[in-house]
């Protein structure tokens, strides 16, 4: 790309020298004046991977050519394409100043040795301020794709992050729980502890279907899966030794609110076991209207206010982006997670 931009610069060079030759006080184009048209053409080899030295090339030929007497008619556009790609890097204002300041000696150079420099000073303006105005818009542009760029990234990293906490966080502390209880009545219930240990077994292999959907999710073709099966949940925390008692109607949900309140549940429940050893968990789902409504609640007493954390934050996040309210909190006989989503039109 850079040799054809080259290359173009000299075609049009010579087109330049057929259709308006050098006029006195300039000299006739020879060799030496093409040969140096040549040069600054030449310079914009380098002007991608080494802008600078294409800047500082095209600026002597510049000077060289006023002092020559040749017109600068075929040497200051490729000076204009290397100013441009200096101020389009990016790098801090001290860079730009220097290019600035490197520009102003080599103009100055000129406007002492050219001939006729005031001929040519209305095209040095406007070719110096597109030329600088231009390469810097460039530069801000490009800082400004960067910056979404990474604030994009950081939200699919916090959103897998997320994803990977509600997904496996409620199988791991069940099968935690199991563990403790199977590892207690090992020695006086045998039987109670193989059970426990194929609950566990159970657990691994729906945590790892689990890790499947999630990584199938995020992917760019995959698909959301639905709400969670309540009555499996059930069976897993009364296996962990707590009691669940399930309140569930016929809800209408989207599918991305139905994956909202899929790791709503996971993380509420959760949370309940991994805060308390004892007391029933109850959980309602009902649909009103074009609203479905959730709560899970922790019985108990003496639960202080909730501390901000990543699963409250989580559940809190969901909720809000489905459009829905999320509010937990001790009520009266308990702790309660209480979530509003709107029903799929």
């Amino acid at each position: 790309m850079r040799i054809w931009l080259a290359a173009g610069f000299l075609v049009l060079a010579g087109l330049a020298t057929l259709a308006t030759p050098p006029a006195p006080p300039y000299r006739d184009l020879d060799a030496l004046g093409l040969t140096l048209s040549a040069l600054a053409a030449l310079s914009l080899v380098w002007v991608r991977s080494a802008p600078l030295r294409a800047f500082v090339a095209a600026c002597a030929v510049l000077v060289a050519n006023a002092a020559l007497g040749y017109p600068a008619t075929l040497v200051h556009w490729p000076l204009w394409v290397a100013l441009f790609a200096c101020f389009a890097l990016d790098r801090d204002v001290r860079w730009r100043i220097g290019c600035g300041a490197l520009f102003a000696v080599a103009l100055t150079g000129f406007f002492v040795l050219d001939r006729e420099p005031g001929e040519t000073l209305s095209g040095i303006a406007v070719g110096v301020f597109i030329a600088t105005v231009g390469g810097d818009a460039v530069r801000s542009r490009r800082a400004a794709a960067e910056a979404d760029r990474a604030r994009l990234l950081l939200e699919e990293r916090t959103r897998l992050a997320r994803e990977l906490h509600d997904a496996l966080g409620h199988a791991v502390n069940v099968m935690v729980m199991q563990a403790a209880v199977g590892r207690r009545v090992q020695a006086t219930d045998p039987g109670f502890g193989a059970e426990a240990l194929r609950h566990i077994e159970t657990l691994g292999r729906g945590a790892l279907e689990e890790l499947d959907q999630v990584i199938q999710a995020l992917s760019p073709d995959g698909e959301t899966p639905g709400m969670t099966d309540l009555a499996a949940l059930a069976d897993r925390v009364r296996a962990a030794g707590r009691a669940l008692d399930l309140n569930v109607g016929a809800v209408d949900l989207t599918p991305d609110g139905a994956r909202a309140l899929h790791r709503i549940v996971q993380e509420a429940v959760t949370n309940a076991l991994r805060h308390t050893d004892a007391g029933r968990i109850r959980l309602s789902l009902a649909q009103a209207g074009d609203r479905v409504r959730l709560e899970v609640l922790n019985e108990g007493r003496g639960f202080p206010s909730p501390e901000p954390g990543r699963g409250l934050a989580n559940m809190r996040r969901r909720a809000d982006a489905q459009g829905g309210e999320f509010h937990a909190g001790p009520v009266p006989g308990g702790f309660a997670v209480r979530v509003t989503l709107p029903a799929a039109p």
